[in-house]
């Protein structure tokens, strides 16, 4: 049996699964470094860490499969998107890459609007300038640390550094390069114009690719290192938004897919190249050679919750250890027993600022409305109705550009839920179904990988190994319920806007 490898290199993990040529998954290993916060507001990773977790993740993975390096014939890529590796002429980090979740570049993103007009760059790139996106960082880079600045020769994102030292090749996908905000993203290549405007050198930018296409064939002394066979093609793999997409085949207009990871995502695909009118909506290049997508992001979905169990919730931990359940099946459980709406209870989700639709890094959560009714399950179920109602904060802009969802895919660890992908689907009032596969992004670059050494087309691979396999129907009298919650949600942050800044300019003094 012949396998593809599939990589997705996270923020906290990398994961590494085999898929046969049925399109079934053999196997799966995750290995997990860490993420360092020197300032807040600041996100930074070591690229050796993501290097050293690529090359144990992918020899324990073969090791507790039983599975041989030369049964794998091709390997795919997804990634934490954004972050910047910035390498010198020799090839070697310059310092530890700024991650998609690194705030400190509000600053330089007014520059670039400043110096390539907000229209202009929207038009080009199909985004505003936003303090994840890799272009501010390299100007934070070159006005910080001029000395390090000085140094660079290569510019890369953090799955395509793993691949260079994989396959010694460079380059990067058209997927995840539209988040750098240096992409002619209709286009599909780089973007004078905005390199140009900027000062960023051209030539500091890798060779591009579609995301099923082949850009390296494994090194010797990676294959010595990792297990695998010299010689296994690489495909360029994408972003791992678009790569997540894949892995649950949203690969058709009428089809989003929601995304319930540290960030949540909203996703569509587009067969055309399509903006929205504000720029709060991030257009993309898609997985699938040749399409586009939309989507709006998050930034604290699945992390809201996380921060809910790890600072609020040690009795449900102790009893889910106690029971061997899941610390979240308890909690939601919990939830399940809060009436909807959480008693006139609502939680804002915005605990590490906010991008759709409302671009500010100062935005801040809170819970509105506690009274001395409240229990723990009210302020549960409000945590998970706040994120929901942020998701939908999305969708509502991907309907008003004209474009009618018929289906939610739902993925992510917030996925496992079935009391959550009901509350999902009676907020948004579309069915929310769920899929075989299961490994997400990581499953997405297996498809890739596949379409690139089997020649075969990523939509009619998706139609193949991707089916249906739950479905929850939206409730018409819980949607009605929900509407007055959620108007009043769309309200909260305008109103405490000025709030929200005043508070974290006086943080920001110590």
């Amino acid at each position: 049996m012949s396998y593809f490898l599939g990589l997705d290199l996270g923020t906290s993990a990398v994961k590494c699964i085999l898929v046969d040529e049925r399109g079934a998954v053999a196997g799966s290993h995750s290995v997990e470094y860490p993420l360092d916060q020197p300032h807040p507001g600041w996100a930074e990773q070591h690229p050796e860490d993501w290097w050293q977790g690529t090359v144990q993740g992918i020899r324990e993975l073969l090791d507790h499969t039983g599975t041989s390096g030369v049964d794998i014939i091709g390997i795919g890529f997804s990634g934490q998107m954004h972050g910047s590796v910035f390498l010198d002429a020799d090839q070697a980090v310059i310092r530890p890459a700024l991650l998609w979740c690194d705030q400190r570049t509000a600053e330089q993103c007014a520059q670039i609007e400043q110096a390539v007009g907000v229209d202009e760059l929207g038009r080009l790139t199909g985004n505003r300038a936003l303090t994840g996106f890799t272009a501010p960082k390299v100007l934070w880079l070159r006005q910080h640390e001029p000395e390090h600045y000085a140094r660079v020769r290569h510019l890369l994102l953090p799955k395509d550094y793993v691949r260079l030292r994989l396959t010694g090749a460079l380059g990067m996908d058209v997927a995840d390069a539209s988040g750098t905000l240096l992409l002619d993203v209709a286009a599909r290549r780089w973007s004078q114009a905005v390199t140009e405007r900027l000062d960023i050198p051209l030539d500091w930018l890798p060779p591009l690719y579609e995301s099923g296409e082949i850009a390296g064939r494994l090194l010797p002394e990676a294959a010595a290192l990792t297990g695998l066979a010299a010689g296994t093609p690489v495909v360029a793999g994408g972003g791992d938004q678009a790569c997540g997409a894949v892995g649950v085949g949203v690969v058709r207009e009428g089809i989003a897919s929601v995304a319930l990871g540290t960030s949540g995502v909203v996703f569509v695909h587009d067969d055309a190249y399509q903006t929205d009118e504000a720029y709060r909506l991030h257009s993309f290049c898609h997985g699938v050679p040749g399409k586009w997508h939309r989507m709006g992001v998050m930034l604290a979905a699945g992390g809201a919750l996380q921060w809910w169990r790890r600072h609020f919730a040690h009795e449900e931990l102790a009893r889910a250890q106690a029971e061997g359940r899941d610390v979240y099946n308890v909690l939601t459980s919990e939830a399940a027993a809060a009436p909807l709406g959480s008693e006139g209870l609502l939680f804002l989700p915005y605990l590490t600022g906010e991008r759709t639709p409302h671009p500010d890094p100062k935005a801040r959560g809170g819970f509105i409305g506690l009274n001395l009714r409240h229990g723990k399950a009210h302020l549960t179920r409000a945590v998970l109705e706040g994120i929901t109602f942020g998701l939908r904060d999305s969708l509502e802009l991907i309907r008003a550009s004209g474009v009618a969802v018929r289906e939610l895919r739902v993925s992510g660890g917030g996925a496992r839920s079935p009391m959550w992908r009901q509350m999902i689907a009676d907020i948004f009032g579309i069915p929310v179904v769920t899929v075989n596969s299961t490994d997400g992004p990581a499953y997405g670059a297996a498809v890739m990988a596949a379409s690139g050494v089997l020649g075969r087309d990523i939509t009619e691979l998706c139609d193949e190994w991707i089916r249906i396999v739950d479905r929850a129907e939206p409730d018409a009298a819980r949607h009605a319920a929900y509407e007055p919650y959620y108007r009043i949600y769309r309200e909260l942050y305008a109103a405490l806007k000025p709030a929200f800044h005043q508070l974290s300019d006086l943080a920001a003094q110590g």
